[in-house]
């Protein structure tokens, strides 16, 4: 499905009717669904195929685009009977004021089903675990008396001895019978179980009982802000409390959750560390806003940051040092959310008085500050083969210790124009060396209402000027 957003300002109630009137400030759409399933496992470096469904609409070209550029294989079928499932959130200061929902939850034809089949059977001979994301759109409902997409997929897998992983829906869970493991939340498996949800004992024997009936050796419950509960069907429950993190946004955690355990049993981990593991990804996806997968680097840094002493500062540092992607995605989360961006950039080599008085005033300019830094072979060509001192990456921890600095990047060009031009922050600081004209991006942050400020330039502090006195005393 694709989530679409649009961001909205709310500053009056219409006469028309008791409704607050939205002025749209942007929109944008990112993989819903199965598709954010994918997304997830893609940004964690697996190789990826998706096989579904899509109609033949607007929504189901832009899903596709999105997707391939992700570098996800797409293998979707067409249907003309429905449109692609698409949910429209209107979004004001971080909330939701609105959802639409465009989407069909008939059951499909049974030639359809078997044209997926025929695309999913044969590409089961490349890969090392399946997941099965069920969101009650018919794809794996009962069809032909009985037969379902589910059960040929968990049977066929079984035969090749490929771990098969379900996100489930509904209560008719005969068409996962045999699964490795299934992953329901504490509402959807108390429906099934006919069990109070808020009674973790009566959801665990209900989940033994469901194990038992269709031979599921293992269920994964997650159960929000308590954590999860691994159930292993001959062994006593596993509770696994959850890692304490701000919840900005639930949307997709069971589909990042799924992701992860999916990637680690694809890659022979045991199915404890990896439920281990997707509890501590869970904590981070929640901290976002929207629809947003976790990238390896962030799993990384939440891992060492459970451990003690200088690891923990270290990892802490290091979930600072952004990718462009996974930049753009936290920049939007941050612009939704009201905040006022920040960017600045420069080399930083050694960092001295001037650099830190750049940074601090810099952050006085908004909510979140970013630093773009010269990647290594780009200070080189701008001042010379002798230099950096210091690598990009010291330079970049360094400049993460720093008080107010929410972000720092890396870029490889002489100028951080394409950054500038990919972020668009409200604000662009440079020192007051420099004159408006002259600093680069300037032209397109205010062009689109944002500011240039020209911060105090700090007389007589430079790393050329260091180097030059360090080499003239030795």
């Amino acid at each position: 499905m694709l989530d679409e957003y649009t961001e909205t300002r709310v500053n009056r109630i219409s006469p028309e009717a008791p409704v607050p009137v939205a002025h749209v400030r942007r929109h944008w759409s990112v993989p819903g669904g199965a598709a954010n399933v994918a997304r997830n496992l893609s940004c964690l470096g697996c190789r990826v195929t998706l096989v579904g469904l899509r109609a033949r609409d607007a929504e189901g070209e832009q899903l596709q685009s999105l997707l391939e550029k992700h570098g996800i294989k797409v293998a979707l079928e067409f249907t003309d009977d429905r449109p692609t499932p698409s949910k429209l959130r209107v979004v004001a200061l971080g909330q939701q004021l609105l959802r639409l929902d465009n989407e069909e939850h008939a059951d499909l034809p049974a030639d359809v089903l078997e044209r997926v089949w025929q695309t999913i059977e044969p590409r089961l001979s490349d890969v090392n675990a399946v997941v099965l994301s069920d969101y009650d759109k018919g794809v794996f409902r009962r069809f032909n008396g009985g037969d379902s997409l589910a059960a040929r997929t968990i049977k066929a897998c079984h035969e090749r001895l490929i771990p098969v992983l379900v996100d489930p829906k509904g209560t008719d869970w005969q068409r996962y019978a045999t699964a490795d493991c299934i992953t329901p939340n504490t509402q959807e498996l108390a429906h099934v179980v006919t069990a109070p949800a808020d009674s973790f004992t009566l959801l665990a024997d209900g989940a033994r009982a469901l194990m038992e009936q269709y031979a599921l050796p293992r269920i994964l419950l997650t159960r929000s802000e308590k954590g999860m509960a691994l159930l292993p069907r001959a062994k006593s429950a596993i509770e696994i409390p959850t890692q304490a993190r701000e919840v900005s946004d639930v949307s997709g955690a069971g589909d990042t959750v799924i992701a992860v355990m999916a990637a680690c049993i694809a890659k022979g981990l045991d199915w404890l560390v990896a439920a281990r593991i997707a509890n501590v990804a869970a904590g981070v996806v929640v901290g976002k806003t929207g629809t947003s997968p976790i990238e390896l680097a962030e799993l990384r840094a939440a891992l060492l940051e459970l451990e003690d002493g200088s690891n923990k500062e270290l990892a802490r540092l290091n979930s600072k040092i952004y990718s462009l992607e996974r930049l753009k995605a936290t920049v939007d989360a941050w612009h939704r959310l009201g905040k006022k961006i920040v960017f600045t950039n420069g080399c930083f080599d050694l960092l001295h008085l001037g650099h830190v008085q750049l940074v601090q005033e810099a952050a006085a300019q908004g909510d979140k500050l970013i630093v773009a830094l010269n990647s290594d072979n780009s200070v080189k060509r701008l001042k010379g083969p002798s230099r950096p001192i210091q690598p990009q990456k010291a330079r970049a921890i360094v400049m993460a210790a720093l008080e107010g600095v929410s972000a720092v990047i890396l870029f490889d060009e002489e100028t951080p124009l394409k950054l500038i031009e990919s972020l668009t922050p409200d604000v662009l600081v440079k020192g007051g060396d420099y004159d408006v004209q002259s600093v680069v991006g300037a032209q397109h942050v205010m062009s689109h209402g944002g500011r240039v400020h020209l911060a105090n330039f700090v007389q007589g502090f430079s790393t050329t000027k260091i180097v030059s006195e360090l080499s003239y005393t030795n």
